[in-house]
């Protein structure tokens, strides 16, 4: 694949220092409301805590993002399109994602270099491993828990309920809106932006 060099090597520096010094300090603070988190889930999903899937990242490698348990499997609803009103989201893992906290474990994956604090987020194989051409710049860097991307459609699972076929919507709607953004977060890269977009995550 084409290398990209949109990203200085100081910014790539900074941010990698920056995605280590934070994750191990926010695995440290946090481990306990991981820990808890992932027992709750084990409970009310009668499942292992960890959701463990496989995610397409940096140069189109894959590998495993972790995320605390939400949702129980249901027999024929198999979709990886996901829905406010989705039947396999449990009434507390939808307490957990409303928030947020079963994203924190994406703490070690960015601790270990999975992924980083900012950046596309991250897909399942079938469409970032399926990108051409220019779009596979978004591929240069890091996927990111958040980015431009991720607060444009911050609300996303709702507006595919208000949808009659999501997965199309998701398709050839959001999926396209979300590769523009991505390109244009890695063309137009900044550190600075990367803080504004973590406060706006945060506070926003």
């Amino acid at each position: 694949m084409q290398r990209y060099l949109s990203i200085s090597a100081f910014d790539r520096f900074l941010k990698r220092t920056f995605d280590v010094v934070v994750s191990a300090v926010g695995l440290t603070a946090l481990s306990w409301v991981i820990l808890l988190s992932y027992v709750i889930a084990s409970i009310d999903t009668g499942m292992n805590g960890f959701f463990v899937q496989t995610r397409i990242g940096k140069h189109g490698r894959p590998f495993p993002l972790i995320k605390i348990r939400t949702m129980r499997p249901i027999c024929g609803h198999d979709t990886v399109v996901t829905t406010t009103h989705d039947p396999r989201i449990t009434r507390i893992g939808g307490l957990l994602r409303k928030m947020k906290v079963d994203e924190l474990p994406q703490l070690f994956n960015v601790l270990v270099g999975h992924m980083s604090f900012v950046g596309p987020r991250p897909d399942v194989p079938g469409f970032a491993d399926c990108l051409e051409g220019d779009d596979r710049i978004i591929l240069s860097v890091r996927p990111g828990i958040t980015g431009p991307a991720t607060l444009r459609f911050r609300d996303e699972e709702r507006e595919l309920a208000g949808q009659a076929d999501p997965e199309e919507y998701n398709r050839e709607v959001i999926y396209p809106e979300k590769v523009r953004l991505n390109k244009l977060y890695v063309r137009n890269y900044s550190f600075t932006q990367d803080i504004r977009y973590i406060l706006a995550t945060l506070f926003g």
